[in-house]
């Protein structure tokens, strides 16, 4: 029976959940937000399985052989390109898989987008709903057992998700599979479900209509200036700059992530994944050539059939290799967990009652210094927009 002494010894994977012969294991939501497994015992047999499938307490080990090779690439779709966080490459991908009889599995919001959860698709149309970055942590549920079915029937399967969740999928399947591509991200850390479902209770509250689009990283003001754009049911809209976004604000202090993301055991330039997919922050000091500020992606490929696919996409995408050398100088999440934020209990306990904004605020004061640099940081890329550089 999985017992959890520690929650920083819990990404939330659902492994456990997924592998439960008797389906006495559910993943409940503590009051931070966060869901954790609990077991009913009296329908335990004692299996010993949840604990074998849990990707902390059996880590991947990385075999000698394991090699990871990076490039710059941009989708030459620019319509895609524009819908997504970053080069497009994700759809490339996904659509790769489609169209050879495979499913896809991802994020997406949910209907009211107040929650962000696992789904799969098998069309081309329903991939916008897994395109683009969404910056709170999706609920796996039962995908996993739903991918095992798929790769078992012989049918292609893509998983894309955060590396503890393909973790968490590799530890459930126990076995390897050819027909299976895996595609993970470089992440910073997962933000609380709850604080995202009241970030959007809020901005319904001050439009007084419900929120029918969401898109975290809206490049209206350009890829490095993304913003978060909401869509409401009543035509008004809510578009702000990242740095000057609450939610975000929230999110990058470190004030609502998981504990398991200040100690997370999958980071690192090599992956269980096939492919890493992330910005290529500082493009425009390594290959400004890369650099339209329309969206830049890094790519990691650590196996062969990462490179195979990559291969077979090669005439829909500009790519250029990359030493994997200078990739944690410019996106150090690749390899390094956040810091413990010393006011993150503090936030999460008084953001449940509390005023939304008021308490944002309260808890990430901006120095006089940081709000000059951020100021000063807008300024230069509207100037750089201006003269078209």
């Amino acid at each position: 029976m999985i017992e959890l002494k520690e929650k920083k010894n819990c990404s939330g994977c659902h492994a456990c959940a997924n592998a439960c012969p008797k389906n006495c294991i559910s993943m409940t939501s503590d009051e931070e937000g966060f869901w954790y497994p609990q077991v009913d015992k009296s329908k335990c047999i004692d299996c010993g399985l949840c604990e074998k499938v849990c990707p902390i307490i059996h880590k991947w080990q990385l075999d000698d052989s394991h090699t990871t090779t990076a490039m710059v690439a941009i989708n030459l779709n620019e319509e895609i390109r524009l819908k997504s966080s970053s080069g497009g490459i994700f759809t490339l991908i996904a659509e790769k898989i489609i169209d050879q009889g495979g499913v896809v599995f991802g994020a997406a919001f949910d209907d009211d987008f107040k929650a962000v959860r696992h789904i799969c698709v098998d069309n081309i149309a329903d991939l916008d709903k897994l395109r683009g970055s969404k910056y709170v942590q999706s609920k796996i549920g039962d995908t996993y057992k739903h991918a095992k079915k798929y790769l078992d029937s012989g049918r292609k399967v893509l998983f894309s998700g955060t590396p503890c969740q393909i973790g968490g999928l590799y530890s459930y399947l126990r076995k390897p599979y050819e027909n299976l591509l895996t595609q993970d991200i470089i992440c910073h850390g997962v933000p609380s479900p709850m604080v995202w479902e009241k970030y959007v209770e809020e901005h319904e509250r001050k439009t007084s209509s419900k929120a029918n689009k969401v898109t975290f990283r809206n490049k209206k003001n350009g890829w490095k200036a993304y913003s978060v754009f909401i869509g409401f049911d009543n035509k008004k809209q809510y578009l702000k700059e990242h740095s000057a976004d609450i939610y975000i604000r929230a999110f990058l202090s470190d004030i609502c992530l998981r504990p398991s993301c200040s100690d997370c055991q999958f980071k690192g330039i090599k992956r269980q994944a096939d492919i890493t997919l992330a910005d290529f922050w500082g493009i425009q000091n390594v290959m400004p050539e890369m650099d339209d500020d329309k969206g830049t992606s890094l790519v990691l490929v650590h196996s062969e059939k990462g490179r195979v696919l990559l291969d077979e996409l090669s005439e829909k995408i500009k790519s250029k290799k990359v030493d994997t050398d200078i990739i944690e100088k410019y996106n150090p999440s690749i390899a390094k967990s956040v810091s413990v934020n010393d006011k993150r209990e503090g936030f999460l306990k008084d953001i449940r009652n509390e005023d939304f904004e008021m308490t944002v605020a309260k808890y990430t004061k901006l120095s006089v210094y940081k709000r000059a640099r951020r100021f000063a940081g807008r300024v230069k890329r509207k100037l750089f927009r201006i003269l078209g550089r």
